[in-house]
């Protein structure tokens, strides 16, 4: 068995979520609203106590809706204000990604973003997934001076996209950190990090859970693709079993 120093972020959907990660051994989480949707920015006062009460990195997700990464301007300037928030907050740093629409990185835009940043630590996520020429996109995000990018290899998980994945890390040659994410498990983490190289790897670990409510309307739904008697959080075992498999790989 061959041991690694393999470090997890956890995209954690709210601070119990963010909690539990750190329980577990994460060294950062992405908060998170909307999982459904892929993500997006969690609240001014979600991410204030986060802060408040975890020891771990926290990188907010900087995304203002759902959909595509072509946003408008005022998209643009939700972000920007966000980008402040959390700056104000101490934040470590945050995840975002812009598109044009044409399918390349929206280099002008990002590079404000990272301006507005100032001390805090830049990632993009996986917008970099739909680009239309990932080498390039690689090329331009180490220009900007992003520290990582979350990324599936372009493909539907990262065990799809390990082959990709493991190009990719070889292009970035240490400039920047590739972390495969989406649809890791138990099952396939080991085989991901010894195909790849990857030194971190991004998943949200969840497991379901059931709501303490004691009288339920069956009778509507609020929204959602679930009802609102369930739900899902990190499962600090679960974090600790997919480091164990990252860090001991044959």
């Amino acid at each position: 068995m061959e041991n690694r120093n393999v470090q997890m972020e956890v995209c954690a959907n709210s601070v119990h979520s963010a909690l539990m990660a750190q329980q577990g051994g994460a060294v950062r989480v992405e908060l998170c609203a909307s999982l459904t949707e892929g993500g997006t920015t969690p609240s001014y006062g979600e991410i204030a106590a986060a802060k408040k009460h975890l020891d771990i990195e926290v990188y907010p997700i900087i995304r203002p809706r759902g959909g595509d990464f072509l946003y408008s301007e005022l998209e643009f300037e939700i972000m920007k204000t966000d980008i402040i928030s959390c700056r104000d907050l101490k934040c470590e740093g945050v995840v975002t990604g812009i598109l044009t629409a044409n399918g390349n990185v929206d280099k002008k835009r990002c590079a404000e973003l990272i301006e507005l940043a100032g001390s805090m630590k830049v990632a993009f996520h996986r917008a970099f997934d739909m680009t239309k020429d990932m080498a390039q996109a690689l090329e331009d995000l180490i220009e900007l001076g992003f520290v990582r990018v979350l990324t599936s290899g372009g493909k539907a998980s990262a065990d799809d996209g390990s082959d990709q994945l493991k190009t990719l890390n070889t292009q970035a040659a240490s400039r920047i950190s590739i972390m495969p994410g989406a649809g890791i498990n138990l099952d396939n983490i080991r085989g991901i990090i010894q195909k790849t190289g990857a030194t971190e790897f991004h998943a949200s670990a969840r497991r379901n859970t059931v709501s303490q409510m004691q009288f339920r309307n069956t009778a509507l739904q609020m929204g959602g693709p679930a009802d609102e008697y369930s739900g899902s959080m990190t499962d600090p075992g679960l974090v600790k079993k997919l480091l164990e498999l990252a860090n001991h790989t044959k």
